[in-house]
């Protein structure tokens, strides 16, 4: 399968995978959302976004699937604070025969402020043996829409 990329770069127009907020709990001692939950909140935007393409829990049980992240890059540009809205909007950047990579980005929902950024690659596997396996075609068939801009 040949990769594409998207044709936009304007972040508003990609789809909002998660929305919360930056509870006491989730700040560590310096007072600002600590690493963890942005991997945390990051992971929910993923399932969001893989159901949209049809990778849901029941498809993942129903086939013998799994999806493993295989590269993920997280990039920290302002501190969140307890009581600070989120949101999450993602991207399909490329899609292969057995593997997709994707980007979310982070946004304090007052300030409209860029929080953080996470690129990952994930790959499809076969649940049973473990090894990479190729997405159902109408699942590499949505993603390639989504990069068209359909």
């Amino acid at each position: 399968m040949t990769s594409k990329l998207t044709h936009t770069s304007d972040p508003d127009e990609h789809p909002i995978t998660y929305q919360g907020i930056v509870y006491p709990w989730h700040c560590d001692h310096m007072g600002h959302m600590n690493v963890m939950w942005y991997t945390g909140k990051f992971d929910e935007a993923t399932w969001h976004f893989f159901a949209s393409v049809g990778i849901t829990a029941e498809y993942l049980r129903n086939k013998d699937r799994g999806m493993a992240a295989a590269d993920q890059h997280i990039r920290y540009k302002a501190e969140l604070l307890a009581g600070d809205l989120i949101i999450v909007r993602s991207q399909w950047l490329e899609v292969r025969d057995k593997s997709i990579r994707f980007c979310h980005r982070m946004y304090n929902s007052n300030s409209g402020i860029l929080a953080a950024t996470c690129e990952l690659v994930g790959v499809h596997t076969n649940a049973k043996n473990r090894r990479a396996h190729e997405f159902d075609k109408s699942i590499i068939a949505k993603v390639e829409a989504a990069l068209a801009g359909e």
